[in-house]
C-alpha cells in the first residue's frame, strides 16, 4: 500500500483535512466550545509541538493553574524505545522541554523526568531526544532501570492489579505530569495517557499475563495525574508500540490536553480513527469511575495554529 493510501484509510481524510464528519456524535471535540466555562479539555491542531502546548495550557488557565510556587513536579513521558523522535515511538523531546520550561515558569522548584524503558534505558533516554531536551531546559533526568528506584504500594479499587511497585519520583513529588505519545499498540490497541503509566511502576509483565486492559485501568485508579498532555505530532498507526520504519508514521501536528486521562483517550482514540467504547482500558476507566468517555457532557476548546 502506498503511504498516501495508508493514511487515507487509517484515519480518514476528513480528519486529516479538518472535516468534523468523520466523527459521528463526537464531532464536537474539534469543535469550539460556545460559552465562557473553563475548558474540560482542548485539542490542538497544526503547529510545531512547542507552540501548540504554549496555546493549548494557555486555554486550560496556564501551568500556573496546576503547578504552584515552590512545588516539585515530576514530568513522565513515553521514553520506552531506543527509536529517534522520527519514528513517533516516544513523546516529542520538543513538547517536553517546553512542559518543562513552563513548570520552572510557574514556580516549580525541581522538575524531574523518567520513565521504565523497554529498550536498554541510556540508549532511549539519548535517541529519543528526551534527555538533552530535558537537561536543555532544566530538569533532573531520573533512571528507571533498577528495582530499587521502586516502592511497594497497594491498589484499593484493583480488580486485577491490587498491589505493585511504584517509581519513588511518583511517591516524593508535588505534581504528576502524563505526557504520552498516542500510536498504535499490538496489545491495547492504542496506547495514550492510561497505557503510559504502565513505565511508572516495575513489573510490567504482570500486566499481560493479568488481563492488561484491566491492569492498565486498576492502576488508573490509583494514580491520576494532574495533567495529561497527549503528544500526537508523529502518530505510529501500525507495527506499535516499538514501529518498524517512518513509513508506520503519520504526521498529524496535533495535541489532546487535559486533567482527565479518561476523556483524554477518548479524544485520541478518535483521532486515530477508533470510538472510545473499542478499546478496553477507555472504556473500564468509565465503568470505574476514573473518568470519562462521554465527551458530549465537557466543555472542548478546540484550536487551530
Amino acid at each position: 500500500m502506498k503511504r498516501k493510501e495508508f493514511i487515507l484509510k487509517s484515519i480518514g481524510a476528513g480528519v486529516l483535512m479538518g472535516s468534523a464528519a468523520t466523527l459521528g456524535k463526537y464531532s464536537n471535540v474539534f469543535a469550539a466550545a460556545d460559552n465562557d466555562l473553563p475548558y474540560d479539555l482542548v485539542a490542538v491542531r497544526g503547529g510545531s509541538a512547542p507552540a501548540m502546548f504554549d496555546r493549548g495550557i494557555a486555554a486550560l488557565g496556564g501551568m500556573g493553574k496546576f503547578v504552584k510556587e515552590g512545588q516539585t513536579v515530576v514530568v513522565k513521558p513515553n521514553i520506552g524505545w531506543d527509536r529517534t523522535p522520527e519514528m513517533g515511538a516516544n513523546t516529542n523531546p520538543e513538547l517536553v522541554g517546553r512542559i518543562i520550561e513552563h513548570c520552572f515558569e510557574a514556580g516549580a522548584s525541581r522538575v524531574s523526568v523518567f520513565d521504565h524503558t523497554c529498550d536498554e534505558w541510556r540508549a532511549s533516554y539519548r535517541n529519543s531526544g528526551i534527555e538533552k531536551a530535558a537537561t536543555d531546559a532544566g530538569a533532573r533526568v531520573v533512571p528507571g532501570n533498577s528495582e530499587r528506584y521502586y516502592h511497594d504500594i497497594t491498589i484499593p479499587q484493583g480488580r486485577r492489579l491490587k498491589a505493585a511497585k511504584e517509581h519513588e519520583l511518583l511517591l516524593q513529588s508535588d505534581v504528576f505530569i502524563n505526557v504520552p505519545v498516542l500510536k498504535h499498540h499490538g496489545g491495547a490497541s492504542i496506547t495514550v495517557a492510561m497505557k503510559n503509566l504502565m513505565g511508572n511502576i516495575w513489573d510490567r509483565r504482570y500486566y499481560h499475563q493479568n488481563d492488561l486492559h484491566q491492569c492498565i485501568t486498576d492502576y488508573a485508579t490509583y494514580r491520576k495525574p494532574d495533567l495529561n498532555i497527549v503528544d500526537a505530532y508523529r502518530v505510529m498507526m501500525r507495527n506499535g508500540p516499538r514501529g518498524i520504519s517512518e513509513e508506520d508514521v503519520v504526521l498529524m501536528e496535533a495535541q489532546v490536553i487535559s486533567s482527565d486521562m479518561v476523556a483524554a483517550d477518548a479524544a485520541s482514540s478518535l483521532m486515530f480513527g477508533m470510538q472510545p467504547n473499542e478499546v478496553g482500558h477507555i472504556r473500564l476507566g468509565e465503568e470505574m469511575g476514573v473518568g470519562t468517555m462521554n465527551l458530549e457532557s465537557l466543555n472542548i476548546s478546540r484550536l487551530r495554529m
